[in-house]
């Protein structure tokens, strides 16, 4: 009955490290795209700000300040 025991808790821990291992592999794939998808929308965001709304010489970071209000 011992070896029993010690089987299932080495099994209990094998399926414990695999799903571990699963479980970083997905948050740290769904962080990277995350992180792509932002990047991407504030480079987009960026240009048509300094396309329709900064003037001249005004980086896109001073029109959007600007334009919020904000100083």
């Amino acid at each position: 009955m011992k070896k029993i025991v010690e089987a299932n808790e080495k099994i209990a821990e094998k399926v414990v490290e695999g799903y571990k291992k699963i479980e970083n592999g997905v948050t740290g794939g769904y962080k990277k795209i995350e992180k792509g998808v932002v990047e991407g929308f504030e480079k987009v965001t960026d240009t048509c700000v300094e396309t329709m709304f900064a003037k001249d010489g005004e980086t896109a970071q001073d029109a959007k300040k600007r334009l919020s209000g904000k100083k």
